[in-house]
């Protein structure tokens, strides 16, 4: 009999239902887009519609199925993975009561009300769990404690949201490491909560149990193989958040593996160990790796994949990016001295970013034009990306030798050469496209016995497509480049610090 897996990804954007092989060979996938919901007069609040999700995640199972054809016997794991953050609140039968996704920001008053009322309760906390109050779960809590009491007074658990689609198919309810560590109150050395966290934020406990990556959840209810078509044989396996299993995707499985994940926000990704020490700066945020006894530092560069989109549809003039990239390759190394001035590198403790702007343009239109600036947003998202690597080593200790670069900017050639030249390091392109799901498939596959690790199947099933060596006579020029950028861009800081412009973006609390 062949054997399949099925994989569940709730995006932010959208939940898609993906069939894999035991080889990593895509077979069928359906997807389709889903909102989330603003409520009235609640500034910042992008709420889970959980309803509507799991009748959209029911649609994606059944499609899949019938677009692959397959025996429903053949089946024989399901997991899922999802976007990082998002939560999921039920009351004392498993019912859901309230659920916020990742990009819910309605919380700023309560983390500015933790931070005033004990001051070093949020540096205490990162020390063990490698998150801050902008994205835990902790202030959309207090929330919904201060804002909604009757529905906080019946809330007996949570969970984060690809926990939510494997409670839907098993009737079980548990949270898995990687994605539960980024709701904070999660200890990074033991891999389980740090319950008086909550204590401490004036929360109950709603914590339930910690399973691990690929730990066999249960098999799909009666109920949900009425739903969803699949069968009551069929494995449920705990997965992860979508960032930490995708970089398992990518065979990312090992100590001192380093991703860079060029998509609409940029992440650099490096795995250290779980008990390593933390920095007081709070630069970076630590997660727990998918991998057991393994954490993921990461720096995020915020809008990168946003920004070129927006370069291309208005400066770029109707050009594709291979047509931008092919102008940008005629330019020579520092783009004639154009410094854009977007993301930062990472603050985790005091996120917010300077007012967009390029710096440095002259008006001479041989050297200052779209091939130049398009050049020099790529060399500015390769040095942003380089300096969060240099601070994950610095507190780590972790030197990457190469780097797995991944997503949509890693398609093009230039951007790819230009990081390996910014860092110093080979930059290797692999085949996979979808490492997210891919990385899900693993974890089904460890649960139903195929696979004994993550290790081992990225090892069998990842492969590179191309790498490119760094170019040393390019390194020492980026790093004055990259010097030069960072006083730049303190100066714009100071402008947005005294109101004269508006940053970027910035955390809730900030």
């Amino acid at each position: 009999m062949n054997r399949y897996f099925l994989v569940i990804d709730a995006g932010t954007g959208s939940i898609r239902a993906i069939i894999f092989d035991t080889l990593g060979n895509q077979i069928s996938i359906a997807q389709y887009e889903w909102n989330h919901l603003a409520e009235k007069d609640v500034a910042g609040s992008m709420g889970f519609d959980f309803h509507t999700g799991w009748e959209l995640a029911k649609k994606c199972i059944r499609e899949s199925i019938e677009k692959s054809k397959i025996n429903l016997q053949e089946i024989i794991a399901v997991s899922a993975s999802s976007m990082r953050e998002g939560i999921l609140v039920y009351d004392k039968d498993k019912n859901e009561l309230w659920g916020v996704a990742n990009v819910d920001s309605r919380a700023g008053a309560e983390v500015t009300q933790l931070k005033h009322e004990n001051t070093t309760m949020e540096r205490d906390f990162y020390r063990s769990s490698g998150q801050t109050f902008a994205l835990s779960a902790a202030p959309r809590l207090l929330w919904l404690k201060n804002n909604r009491p009757s529905l906080y007074e019946k809330a007996a658990s949570f969970t984060m949201i690809s926990d939510w689609i494997l409670f839907k198919l098993s009737g079980e309810l548990a949270c898995e490491p990687s994605n539960a560590g980024t709701a904070g109150a999660f200890n990074l050395s033991t891999r389980n909560w740090e319950k008086e966290q909550f204590s401490k934020c004036g929360l109950k406990d709603l914590f339930v149990p910690i399973l691990e990556s690929g730990d066999v959840l249960g098999r799909v209810s009666s109920k949900a193989a009425n739903e969803t078509g699949l069968s009551t044989h069929t494995l449920v396996v705990m997965g992860g958040g979508d960032v930490q299993i995708g970089t398992a995707g990518l065979g990312a499985s090992s100590l001192g593996d380093a991703v860079v994940l060029g998509g609409s926000f940029w992440q650099q990704v490096v795995n250290v160990p779980a008990n390593a020490k933390l920095s007081d700066a709070m630069l970076l945020r630590v997660n727990p790796h998918v991998v057991r006894g393994m954490s993921q530092a990461e720096g995020i560069t915020f809008f990168t994949g946003l920004v070129m989109r927006w370069f291309r549809d208005t400066l770029g003039s109707g050009r594709s990016y291979g047509e931008l990239e092919a102008m940008a390759s005629k330019i020579p190394v520092g783009s004639y001295g154009i410094l854009p001035i977007f993301s930062d590198s990472m603050k985790y403790g005091e996120w917010i970013h300077a007012s967009p702007s390029f710096v440095g343009l002259g008006i001479d239109s041989s050297k200052y034009n779209v091939g130049s600036m398009f050049r020099a947003l790529e060399e500015n998202a390769c040095i942003v990306s380089a300096i969060n690597l240099e601070n994950i080593k610095a507190f780590s200790g972790v030197s990457p030798t190469s780097l797995i670069f991944a997503s949509g900017a890693s398609q093009g050639p230039l951007w790819s050469q230009i990081l390996a030249d910014v860092t110093g390091l080979e930059v290797k392109v692999p085949v996979v496209k979808e490492a997210t799901a891919l990385g899900v498939a693993m974890a089904a596959g460890i649960g139903a016995g195929v696979y004994s690790s993550f290790e081992e199947a990225g090892k069998n099933i990842v492969k590179m497509e191309r790498s490119y060596q760094p170019n040393s006579a390019n390194f020492q020029p980026y790093q004055e480049i990259k010097e030069k950028w960072a006083k730049v861009y303190s100066k714009q800081m100071e402008l947005v610090r005294e109101g004269t412009l508006e940053p970027m973006w910035k955390a809730p609390g900030i």
